[in-house]
């Protein structure tokens, strides 16, 4: 399922989505400028390689610098191809700026970086000795997700739904959308398998992780006082106390 568009407008600029998306942009297009093997020697030290923080003989033995924990935060914005990195912006696009309306720039900034922590750490406890690294701001974005589905629950997401060469266009409430992606991503992630490839090489459990964390965390972020949500029958957001 690829989401379209929703119907929640936003209000004021969100100046911090349109960082996080220029950020991952001029990093991938750098990337692409790499040779592959300076690629993959960039990708390994600045994404998240399980086995580097959990057996450190392998780490020593393989040469990563010692520490490297700030790949917990550079590895969201690193991408390993077009369609990787397309996807992941198109998404953060359609469901960060209410989200970030919502929580404020310097609140949303925080929850972002968060999620995206809590993430990483859940793909390491879930895949503790894989050695590929996790790269991408896929699981940053599913805190937003879950962070959404909990915030506009009256949401509706215009969603393309390819069946073979067919697509095929309808409306589902955002709670449907995302309750089905969330589900998706958990099955997959306790399967181990997905389209005959191996689970670590889609982190389903980062993508799980940073929804639960979004789901969570997004309560303790919301300004003091205020009920957040969007009333699609009278267009308005409700912001009660």
């Amino acid at each position: 399922m690829i989401p379209l568009r929703d119907n929640v407008p936003r209000t004021r600029r969100p100046l911090v989505t349109w960082t996080i998306i220029g950020l991952c942009s001029l990093l991938f297009l750098f990337e692409q400028l790499l040779p592959d093997s300076i690629l993959f020697e960039f990708q390994h030290i600045y994404g998240v390689v399980p086995a580097r923080y959990t057996d450190p003989a392998y780490a020593a033995a393989m040469g990563y610098p010692e520490g490297g924990y700030e790949s917990m935060v550079t590895y969201m914005f690193l991408h390993g191809g077009w369609l990787h990195f397309l996807l992941n912006m198109w998404v953060l696009w359609i469901f960060a700026d209410n989200v970030e309306e919502a929580l404020g720039p310097l609140r949303f900034t925080v929850f972002y970086l968060l999620c995206g922590l809590v993430a990483a750490w859940t793909h390491i406890l879930f895949n503790w000795n894989a050695v590929a690294p996790v790269i991408g701001a896929s699981g940053a974005i599913a805190g937003v997700m879950g962070a959404y589905f909990r915030l506009f629950p009256r949401a509706r997401v215009v969603t393309l739904i390819p069946i073979i060469i067919i697509p095929w266009i309808i409306e589902l409430p955002a709670v449907v959308f995302l309750g089905i992606w969330f589900f998706v991503q958990l099955l997959s992630g306790l399967s181990g398998k997905v389209a005959g490839g191996d689970a670590a090489s889609v982190a389903f459990w980062a993508h799980a992780g940073g929804f639960v964390a979004g789901l969570v965390l997004v309560r303790w972020f919301l300004p003091r006082g205020c009920q957040f949500c969007f009333d699609p029958r009278n267009r308005r957001y409700d912001r009660g106390e």
